[in-house]
């Protein structure tokens, strides 16, 4: 039996991407009681943002992890730590200042915890930094929010301290804070595009250029056991991501892209699954197992071909991006379960 490279290294990142999902969404929570129980304007408006941006990038790590396809649960440590912090934040024992101060506290544990998993993710395999590439948005929003709660901080700490309003306003602090960081952001941290969600065809894209680093990884290696784990990955990616698509995506363009070519994309990832069985029960470790990762490796790369040019066009022509992003999250849902029930089954 194939082994998947579900090894500690990989399942320590899986942990840390579970850990960042639970703050984020602890992260949500406070800034909904931030909005309700501020009176300035300026500083609701600007939680009001953050808030949004939140919630866009727990869609993200939503992604990443599926998209990672390891899963992991959050350590006790951190499910301690997020439950003392909402005893704090719902009680009445600190104040409004002391509340912010410990969120903007979080927002540098979360930036933290982001360029860790990237840097991990660099050591431990190329495939595994494709995957978890969409937190890069949340790690430069996450360090843009921080820089700007410093300046939401002097407004409240100096009325709270003295009654009267900070002699630098809170949009000049932001601003500059924010300026000075867009200019060290550096490589680790890519700033977000305007859209919001991603859509159908950004998360096959993903998936394809997981596989196509894959099969590089496979390609590039001489030890049979890395072979092994590497194609074991691969199985595992290829599976889901085919069922996936079997499940939402082409029956949802089966309409508009035609019974002959969705039928062909049914018979090329049934050739794919045959194959991917066929290569399991092989040794890692012969020269016919790379020969048939290579052949797997073409017919997977024409069925590639096939839906990033004719059916994505088609996607683009007959659906609307709210509909595109719909699906999207149809897939990912699915993804979602296919992993949950592919792990089950393995134990």
């Amino acid at each position: 039996m194939v082994s998947t490279l579900d090894d500690t290294k990989r399942l320590s990142i899986a942990r840390k991407l579970a850990e960042m999902r639970s703050v984020q969404d602890f992260l949500i929570t406070n800034e909904k009681r931030f909005i309700t129980s501020v009176s300035d304007q300026k500083v609701r408006e600007r939680f009001q943002s953050m808030l949004e941006d939140d919630q866009k990038n727990l869609g993200v790590l939503d992604t990443a992890i599926v998209q990672y396809g390891v899963r992991a649960e959050p350590s006790e440590t951190v499910n301690q730590m997020i439950q003392k912090a909402e005893e704090m934040m719902s009680g009445s024992q600190l104040s409004l200042f002391e509340k912010v101060f410990q969120h903007e506290a979080l927002k540098h544990q979360q930036v933290m915890t982001g360029l860790l998993i990237h840097k991990a993710a660099q050591k431990v395999g190329a495939d595994v930094e494709a995957a978890i590439t969409p937190i890069n948005t949340v790690n430069f929003e996450n360090r843009a929010h921080q820089e700007q709660l410093k300046g939401v901080l002097e407004v409240l700490g100096v009325r709270e301290l003295t009654g009267q309003e900070a002699d630098q306003g809170l949009w000049a602090r932001v601003q500059d804070a924010v300026a000075a960081l867009s200019g060290v952001a550096g490589s680790v941290m890519t700033q977000s595009s305007d859209k919001s969600d991603m859509n159908l065809q950004d998360v096959i894209r993903m998936d394809h250029q997981k596989v196509n680093v894959l099969f590089g990884e496979i390609a590039n290696s001489d030890d049979p056991r890395k072979i092994e784990e590497y194609f074991g990955q691969l199985y595992k990616d290829l599976m889901v991501h085919a069922e996936a698509e079997e499940q939402v995506v082409y029956p949802a363009v089966r309409p508009f892209y035609g019974d002959s070519d969705v039928q062909e994309l049914y018979d090329e990832q049934a050739q794919m699954k045959t194959m991917l069985d066929q290569i399991k029960a092989t040794n890692p470790g012969t020269q016919g197992f790379k020969d048939a990762v290579n052949r797997l490796k073409d017919i997977v790369m024409d069925h590639v071909r096939q839906e990033e040019s004719t059916m994505f066009t088609a996607i683009r022509n007959n659906c609307s991006s709210e509909q595109s992003e719909q699906l999207a999250t149809e897939f990912k849902a699915a993804k979602d379960r296919l992993q949950q029930q592919m792990s089950a089954s393995m134990k």
